[in-house]
């Protein structure tokens, strides 16, 4: 099948689009990435995106209007990426923006406004150390996706998961046990996105998979706040590398309890957003240069920690926080001696990663396997990933999959000139 990704995430830079050739042999699956493209949001859309997402209130009107523009969005930028593709497209998966990611919020080690919650599985109580999602919101209506290419979409691949018990994320563990299952010492998967996260693949346990706190999400708030709303990330990396770290800022941002809390967990813009790194500022006096090298340090100190913790010997990175140097380099000293690399390596574009992810895990949800990984996101049980869109034509699902798919081949494929474009 030719199946198209298409995501926005937690930073809301735009729309990640690509395409790849998905083929079901066995228990294995072999993936021919077809090319990928970033396409920006309207400069209208995402100003009411931002300005809709946490602390912000916001109107069901707004929800609404943001909703449809993004499907809209979405279905253009399908439309383009289908004209690009001779071969045809089979399937479309869209995972749209996530505005709001509800989990129940903590004090110390417990929930906020209660005692903690029951269990995220069937044999594993949950303790003081757990908090629990209840619901996660993605805008962008499908029916524009499917109306205007008249492919079928498959949408809202977070939900089931949490209604099973889980997190709903992160949903890159699927890809990531998948693809690195067979490469013995622990290795840890990295998202670089708004929020980072870590699949840890282990040769004598269960994977692990949870959000280890902000990716660029304080970077970029930071970068805000300095430039008075003029920028909204640090290009490069260049005002962090020029700074030096705030030790007492650090350590009061270190302070948070979400890091101590066991996995599964996620978290989003709901916790680490710009009135949280305000508060966390208070009446400290702090130069530019020197919060963006703090927050900077405080991702990397982060992700290395949980890496640390499970002893990982090799983190395969990915996403937009690949291209900040300053962020890179922080991570390489922090990882020490852990090696890091990119998912380029891989054969998997670093910019394409998560809408690759998504068209698995469509392509998983239509030949009837289960999509996610228990052990990652704390769900009672594996299940199907998201809801169906017909298209033009009548719905027809092929036969289940005889089998359970145990790895993931990434294989080289030259990429489509008018995709990438």
């Amino acid at each position: 099948m030719i199946v198209l990704g298409l995501s926005s995430g937690t930073s809301v830079d735009g729309i990640d689009v690509a395409a790849a050739d998905l083929r079901l042999d066995g228990d294995e699956i072999t993936m021919a990435p077809l090319g990928h493209r970033d396409v920006a949001y309207s400069a209208a859309l995402r100003t009411m995106i931002f300005d809709a997402l946490p602390p912000a209130m916001t109107t069901l009107d707004t929800v609404c209007r943001i909703d449809t523009g993004i499907g809209q969005e979405f279905a253009a930028a399908a439309v383009a990426a289908v004209a690009g593709l001779g071969d045809g497209v089979d399937l479309i998966v869209s995972h749209g923006q996530t505005l709001y990611h509800w989990v129940e919020r903590y004090s110390g080690t417990r929930l906020r406004g209660g005692p903690v919650a029951g269990r995220h599985s069937g044999t594993r109580p949950q303790s003081e150390r757990h908090v629990r999602a209840r619901g996660s919101l993605q805008a962008g209506q499908p029916a524009w996706i499917a109306e205007a290419t008249g492919v079928p979409v498959i949408s809202d691949v977070r939900a089931r998961d949490i209604a099973a018990g889980g997190h709903g994320a992160p949903l890159a563990s699927t890809f990531d046990t998948l693809l690195l299952g067979d490469h013995g010492g622990p290795v840890a998967a990295l998202n670089l996105g708004g929020m980072a996260n870590v699949t840890i693949v282990r040769p004598d346990a269960e994977p692990l998979a949870f959000d280890t706190g902000p990716g660029n999400a304080l970077i970029d708030a930071a970068a805000r706040l300095v430039s008075g709303g003029r920028e909204d990330r640090d290009r490069n990396g260049r005002r962090a590398a020029r700074g030096v770290v705030d030790e007492p800022l650090l350590r009061a941002l270190l302070d948070d309890p979400y890091y101590a809390l066991d996995p599964p967990r996620s978290t989003g813009r709901e916790v680490f957003h710009g009135g949280y790194l305000e508060q966390a500022l208070g009446q400290r006096r702090i130069g530019d240069n020197d919060l963006l090298a703090t927050v900077t340090a405080l991702t990397a100190r982060t992700i290395a920690g949980a890496c640390h913790r499970y002893g990982v010997t090799e983190v395969v990175a990915a996403g937009g926080g690949t291209h900040n140097p300053a962020l890179m380099a922080a991570l390489d000293a922090a990882l020490a001696p852990a090696r890091l690399t990119t998912s380029d390596a891989w054969g998997v574009p670093v910019d394409a990663k998560e809408a690759l992810l998504f068209a698995l895990l469509g392509f998983l949800t239509w030949n009837g396997v289960g999509a996610t990984v228990p052990s990652c996101t704390g769900a009672r049980h594996t299940t199907l990933a998201g809801h169906i869109t017909p298209g033009a034509g009548p719905l027809r699902l092929p036969p289940p999959a005889g089998l359970v798919p145990a790895r993931l081949r990434v294989t080289p494929r030259r990429s489509l000139p008018a995709l990438d474009a």
